[in-house]
């Protein structure tokens, strides 16, 4: 039986002490290889356990990555250990190109800078912009950002991918190539999304947020849209 690549054990987030909590009760698990979707209408939560999974929330309860607490001293090295992607592209984009940014979490992790730039320009091309490797940053469009983020996510090939929105701003064609590219790796997945066709043909078990708690815990989204088909009614 393979261990959890993330474990969450009553998982609560709050971001001022005494508010009401933006998710409550929380318990999963996540194992290595699996790709776990989270799904919600908007305000459920989605971002929000995202971040609280690398330390960028506060959260009460237990979260476990790789087997290792995530705790106020282990968040940094822990996220060595993830790839992230933000819903809003530029939250992420630090440097001046595409191929300067992919290749950053390479360079912090000790990589030699030609090394770094030859495995992000590849990552580039696993996403089809390896020709916008030199275009500065700010001449791309919101859907070419958002595949220069993913490139940096991927580039260290991490064992724990968390996605806020993968598919934002991608055309049909991009959702198709950007599945097909998350299906092929080895890493365990958790993917928030809106998008419940593309999450369908990549996730073998989506979690349902509503209101900040655990709704539905399934294997596909075919309840999920009847909830929500008779909410809509």
């Amino acid at each position: 039986m393979s261990r959890a690549a993330l474990s969450c054990r009553r998982v609560c987030v709050r971001y001022e002490q005494g508010a009401a909590p933006v998710l409550e009760g929380l318990t999963f698990e996540v194992a290595e290889g699996e790709r776990l979707a989270v799904v919600g209408l908007n305000g459920a939560g989605k971002t929000s356990l995202l971040l609280a999974l690398v330390g960028l929330a506060p959260h009460d309860g237990e979260i476990e990555i790789c087997g290792r607490r995530l705790t106020r001293g282990s968040a940094a090295e822990l996220r060595r250990s993830v790839g992230f992607l933000f819903n809003v592209p530029e939250d992420q984009l630090l440097f001046p190109t595409a191929v300067e940014d992919a290749a950053f979490g390479l360079v912090r992790d000790g990589v030699d800078i030609s090394s770094a730039r030859a495995r992000a320009r590849a990552s580039l091309d696993s996403l089809g912009i390896g020709h916008l490797a030199e275009r500065p940053l700010h001449h791309l469009s919101h859907g070419q950002k958002q595949r220069v983020a993913l490139a940096g996510a991927l580039v260290t090939s991490p064992p724990l991918l968390l996605l806020d929105e993968p598919t934002s701003g991608l055309d049909p064609r991009g959702r198709r190539d950007l599945a097909s590219l998350l299906a092929d790796r080895e890493a365990a997945q958790i993917i928030a999304s809106h998008d419940l066709d593309f999450v369908d043909g990549l996730c073998s078990r989506v979690l349902l947020l509503e209101g900040g708690t655990m709704a539905a815990d399934g294997a596909d989204t075919s309840a999920i849209r009847r909830r929500w088909l008779a909410g809509s009614s």
